[in-house]
């Protein structure tokens, strides 16, 4: 039964499934020299597919990625075809320690930042598999991973808004998966009875809502210091990351799949829109191509965005 009411869910939003042609497209992109960008789970898929079309905009793109030597190899097709390069950060969302690496090397590295683009995730793994602090795989790459991220990034986030007087971007990549299970049991963010009762499909469903939870909490928490944080769904994509699905649905899914380019549309759009047109997409949920939707469920509901909030800062405080 729980299945059918995900089904129902996902086919009430018919038009992000089936969304009409583009009216923005990266020809509209801004110049973006002397910008520095994040753009994390980055060497396939739409990730790969930004960072192209920023390098090609001539801004300065680190890759984010747990893999170095796919990484690599993806900075040196994307030179051949961009003649840019960027840089590879290792960052492993699953590890909070790798996380906090990843993010004082940047620091280390970079006074300023301009649009992090928390992109990377996993989708549907099993569910024997954990963080490396035993967290749920999909919460906690999707979600713990990338709050944490963001959270140690924050002062040069701010100190960059401040310093240019223009906003700065927190691009969270969600997913209409999150009809799958558009609520927060706490219970199940840790291995557990509650946790393996959800089962895999609801868990990566509850992952992509808490990314949406996450990205309004952040917009109203900072919205008016200088960040704009919005979340999307990218589209129904040929790419890697849904290798984890039913093997009946794996072979339906590229039947009415978009090719990953098309995904990396809405997230361009959100974080390289200007001001003031830029700063109004703050706490929105877009969806395919590049417009302004709206997420199923209690996503804006202030007390569980800072119930969240808080469960996160308590989870990563020690590291």
């Amino acid at each position: 039964m729980g299945l059918v009411i995900s089904v129902l869910r996902l086919a009430a939003q018919l038009d992000q499934h089936f969304p009409p042609q583009p009216r923005w497209s990266t020809s509209q992109m801004p110049d973006l020299n002397g910008k520095v960008m994040i753009v994390t789970g980055s060497n396939t898929g739409i990730g790969k597919d930004t960072i192209q079309a920023l390098l090609e905009h001539n801004g300065k793109v680190y890759m984010a990625s747990r893999n170095e030597e796919k990484a690599k190899a993806a900075i040196e097709d994307l030179k051949q075809k961009t003649g840019k390069e960027a840089i590879f950060l290792k960052l492993d969302l699953a590890d909070l320690k790798s996380v906090k690496e990843a993010a004082e090397e940047y620091m280390r590295r970079e006074k300023e930042l301009h649009v992090l683009f928390n992109n990377g995730g996993v989708m549907m793994s099993s569910i024997d598999q954990l963080t490396t602090q035993g967290y749920d795989l999909q919460f906690g790459t999707n979600v713990i991973g990338h709050f944490y991220f963001t959270k140690l990034l924050q002062p040069v986030l701010l100190s960059t808004a401040e310093s240019t007087g223009s906003s700065v971007r927190v691009v969270n990549t969600a997913s209409s998966g999150h009809t799958m299970y558009p609520n927060l049991d706490f219970n199940s963010f840790k291995d557990g009875k509650a946790r393996r009762r959800l089962g895999k499909i609801h868990l990566y469903g509850q992952s992509k809502f808490g990314n949406i939870v996450f990205s309004n909490e952040l917009a109203r928490r900072y919205g008016d210091k200088g960040i704009v944080s919005t979340s999307l769904h990218p589209g129904n994509l040929r790419t890697e990351l849904p290798r984890h699905l039913p093997a009946i649905v794996s072979y339906l899914a590229p039947l009415v799949a978009y090719p990953s380019k098309m995904g990396a549309l809405t997230q361009l759009w959100a974080g390289t829109t200007p001001d003031p047109e830029g700063k109004e997409l703050n706490g929105k949920y877009l969806v395919p191509w590049a417009r302004i939707g709206k997420a199923m469920g209690p996503v804006d509901d202030e007390k569980l965005g800072k119930d969240l909030w808080e469960w996160l800062e308590e989870h990563v405080k020690d590291f």
